[in-house]
């Protein structure tokens, strides 16, 4: 879709703006790995500082498994630094077999509005901005309690999360070998090549989860698979193992590892596997040793031994999304990029 300038109509009042409509071929031009582990930082200041307010219940879901294997989720968040609101509402198929979660043929927006008069102010196409953000999330916390010296990465996983995750990583440390594995092996081959081609680094295809995992010094669980992708055992002295939500890594786990940290507990207590975990007596939250604002806003310790095995365990803030897509927006308008949508008037 071709952009076009944003120049205001002559009728347009300040007090209705028209909408501008960014679409993912502009965002791939807006928005760096960098710039959105920026952002994702900033707002787990914001949950620090109190002053996020989402939705409560945080999410909307609508879904039907049996004939249309159809989810629609809808999540809303004020940010009061900014400030903005914003709605994040996406569909996507799921039949066991094939998932578009990460796809370009799912539905994924954010709706942006000005929080003091509620006029609308942008549609912004999340496809790239989701991806980066579940991924930039993840590795912040690593800026505290990262492995000393990484040299080995372990992706379980080639889809949009731990290909967002490598990008993250990559512009953080630099590693000497890129293990990967998937379940086809096609997948894990071809993105092999890709990467390697990539990041100059050789990125090798692996069979299964436990040759990927052992001796690595990141270890990442990336899939849309209810199974458990890591196993504790796996796991070397001074290891960070980042776990994107279900569960990556074996419940039994959790405690087991030196540092468990988390975005939000209640947010992850609404997790039927972390809820299983905590319901059954593997894991509590005496046992958490930190959330991520706490530890980004220095509240918590970061790594305190070389030799401590640290688990990440995330499952989204839509804060962080509204938030990408604000600055998307802002910087669209700037550079005149996106299509204006007229705003409805009298």
């Amino acid at each position: 879709m071709a952009s076009v300038s944003l120049v205001p109509s002559p009728a347009q009042s300040s007090s209705h703006p028209d909408i501008l409509f960014v679409p993912h071929a502009d965002c791939v031009k807006l928005l760096t790995v960098e710039e959105t582990i920026r952002i994702c930082e900033e707002v787990f200041l914001m949950h620090a500082r109190d002053s996020v307010f989402p939705r409560i219940p945080p999410a909307f879901k609508l879904d039907e498994d049996e004939d249309f294997h159809n989810h629609w989720h809808v999540k809303g968040v004020l940010l009061k630094d900014i400030p903005i609101t914003g709605v994040r509402l996406y569909n996507y198929f799921d039949d066991g077999v094939t998932n578009t979660v990460g796809r370009l043929d799912c539905n994924r927006y954010v709706v942006l509005s000005d929080p003091n008069t509620g006029h609308a102010l942008a549609f912004v196409d999340e496809h790239l901005s989701y991806g980066w953000r579940s991924s930039a999330a993840a590795v912040v916390p690593l800026k505290r309690v990262g492995p000393v010296q990484p040299r080995i990465l372990g992706l379980i996983g080639v889809g949009s999360m731990c290909t967002g995750v490598l990008q993250c990583l990559a512009s953080m440390y630099k590693f000497n070998e890129v293990r990967v594995t998937s379940r086809r092996p096609q997948s894990r081959e071809s993105f092999a090549r890709t990467w390697t081609e990539k990041l100059g680094v050789p990125v090798r295809a692996y069979d299964n989860n436990e040759d990927v995992a052992r001796g690595a010094d990141i270890i990442v669980g990336g899939t849309t698979s209810s199974d458990v992708m890591i196993r504790e055992p796996w796991v070397k002295p001074g290891a960070v193992v980042i776990s994107l939500a279900r569960q990556q890594f074996e419940l039994s786990g959790f405690a087991k590892m030196d540092k468990v940290i988390v975005d939000a507990w209640d947010l992850n207590m609404r997790n039927h596997y972390f809820k299983k975990m905590v319901d059954e007596g593997l894991f509590s939250r005496e046992q958490l040793h930190s959330d991520i604002p706490q530890l980004v806003a220095g509240a918590r310790p970061g790594r305190e031994r070389s030799d401590e095995r640290i688990l990440v365990h995330t499952t989204g803030f839509v804060s962080q999304d509204v938030a990408i897509c604000h600055w998307i927006y802002q910087q669209a308008k700037a550079r005149g990029m996106g299509i204006v949508l007229p705003a409805a008037r009298e």
